[in-house]
């Protein structure tokens, strides 16, 4: 089946349709399915935008709300994970995935299911050393510390993932799982963003968690954005079975969703022609959401999970044959993901703004029937009666603000924080002391503009916002770069594949639709705040 993959969407659910339209009039026939790695931003009204991590000036309300509300509906199904410019409030009532809106499918915080026969796994989020052991403690009104802490990855997520045994097609995750750069051209990438070097030559650029995920599920394929720059790598895996093949993973990173910048791929991934063409759970992740419900952590104390160390009774948490056949009981011997999406919260009409949408935290109905039927927790009805009790979500602001200007003691098990990178990105919102003032306190009623996206940026997709890449031809790996690699591999992305119209892909290299070359050397950057999110001028200076 034919799958694209996009990059950091933010918000241009528009541009991003109306690009696989071009895509399938170019390629052999129609996409299947949409995978989205990150800064999906699904704000339905204005509150959900005072729940996004950037400076009020970035808020814009973009196109979301329209499928929403069913004005439109995604021509495509639609599968995507966090990052950390999201409505935070809204993805935070489905923590276990659900539909945000009609053929738009959130993965949760971690989530497994199957299309078509095809395995797909996710983590949502970024990594952040120092809040990485908390429990999931934020809920709404977040304050300036928890808007950003809310999208943070937790160990629990990674933790149930490590459960799985069963091999994974494809995994996506917002940010790059740590030293996969040594793995593809490292030279390109660098001279693309030379402000990389110094996290790569002392590999920390990325996440430790992602890493450690990386290599326990080893994934057929990897999709992740974040950085705002296109990457390809082949990682061969190091053989732990005796008498089977190494497995390799084959990553690919996305730019952000601009005119003339390789933000969206498509590519043929085998399936099975039996599996039904519909979303399901998958079994083996359910038994393991199941099997570890009495971890779920609700706080904002440092906590570890349990291991094979003598402190624990259990640590092996991974599904049994026998658990996952009561799970299917417990199903029905059904594992379709019911079409169950309903509005639970007022939606954004640009003919009437209402700057003052109450925010409140909301127990999904999806989340709640989910959740019975498999008989596990709803973090939010938890974090509610917590909250009643304890008043639980904002009592780690404090020691949360601490932690985060404290460079002394690392308070996770990875010696490094790689949630922003310490060289400056200027593709990348960065959230300093000033902005942070102004990134909303939630216990205070906020005027925020809710901006439609211009007609000039809405205009004439099929020659700015077409630039799609067909796999495997465009994902070849360096030769300069493999000799260099921590792993010696003979595999190469860059075999040629012939799709239904018979071209071969690797003939030559796509061009993009403008001719237009990137500048050379980007101008300093005077404050951190100053940093491009929405790159209004950048698209100035493409068009």
């Amino acid at each position: 089946m034919r799958v694209a993959v996009a990059g950091c969407c933010h918000g241009e659910l528009d541009k991003i349709y109306e690009t696989l339209a071009v895509a399938e009039r170019r390629g052999p026939g129609p996409v299947d399915l949409l995978l989205c790695c990150g800064d999906f931003q699904a704000v339905r009204n204005e509150a959900d935008l005072r729940c996004m991590a950037v400076p009020p000036k970035y808020r814009h309300m973009q196109t979301f709300y329209r499928y929403y509300s069913g004005e439109k509906k995604a021509p495509v199904l639609t599968i995507f994970v966090g990052g950390n410019h999201e409505a935070s409030n809204h993805l935070q009532e489905l923590p276990y995935g659900g539909w945000v809106a009609p053929n738009i499918y959130y993965l949760g915080l971690a989530g497994v299911v199957k299309y078509r026969g095809v395995r797909i796994g996710g983590i949502s989020g970024i990594f952040k050393s120092h809040d990485y052991r908390k429990g999931h403690f934020e809920c709404p009104p977040y304050n300036s510390s928890t808007i950003r802490s809310i999208y943070h990855v937790r160990n629990i997520e990674v933790y149930k993932l490590k459960q799985l045994k069963q091999p994974i097609d494809i995994f996506l995750s917002h940010d790059w799982p740590r030293s996969i750069y040594h793995y593809g051209n490292k030279k390109q990438l660098l001279k693309t963003k030379s402000f990389f070097r110094q996290e790569v030559e002392n590999n920390t650029l990325g996440s430790p968690a992602a890493s450690e995920l990386l290599e326990h599920l080893k994934p057929t394929y990897w999709f992740s954005a974040h950085l705002h720059v296109k990457f390809a790598a082949l990682m061969q895996h190091q053989d732990t079975d005796t008498g089977q093949t190494a497995k390799a993973t084959r990553f690919l990173a996305l730019d952000k969703c601009l005119p003339h910048r390789d933000f969206l791929q498509v590519l043929e991934i085998q399936h099975d022609p039996g599996a039904p063409d519909y979303l399901e759970y998958d079994i083996e992740w359910l038994a393991v959401l199941q099997a570890t419900n009495d971890l779920i952590n609700v706080t904002g104390s440092l906590w570890n999970m349990p291991e094979n160390n003598g402190l624990h009774t259990r640590w092996d948490y991974s599904a049994t044959e026998e658990a996952m056949k009561e799970v299917m009981e417990q199903m029905n011997h059904d594992l379709k993901v019911p079409y169950n999406f309903s509005v639970t919260a007022a939606c954004y009409d640009p003919s009437k703004p209402q700057a003052q949408v109450q925010l409140l935290h909301r127990i999904n109905p999806q989340t709640t029937e989910f959740c019975a039927q498999l008989g596990i927790t709803d973090i939010n009805v938890r974090l509610q009666k917590a909250k009643e009790e304890h008043h639980l979500c904002g009592e780690s602001e404090e020691e949360d603000d601490v932690e985060s200007n404290d460079s002394g003691e690392d308070q996770s098990e990875y010696n490094t924080d790689t949630s922003a990178l310490s060289s400056i990105n200027p593709d990348e919102i960065m959230l300093d002391e000033e902005e942070e003032d102004n990134l909303v306190s939630m216990h205070s009623d906020v005027n925020t503009p809710s901006v439609e996206p211009s007609s000039d940026q809405a205009s004439d997709f099929s020659t700015s916002f077409s630039d799609v890449r067909i796999l495997p031809g465009s994902m070849i790996v360096s030769s300069d770069d493999i000799s260099s690699s921590p792993v010696g591999r003979e595999e190469k992305l860059g075999e040629v594949v012939e799709l239904g119209d018979g071209k071969d892909l690797t003939e030559g290299p796509l061009k993009r639709l403008s001719n237009e070359h990137e500048p050379e050397q980007r101008k300093k950057i005077k404050r951190r705040n100053q940093a491009i999110y929405a790159a209004e001028n950048e698209e100035e200076e493409e068009t």
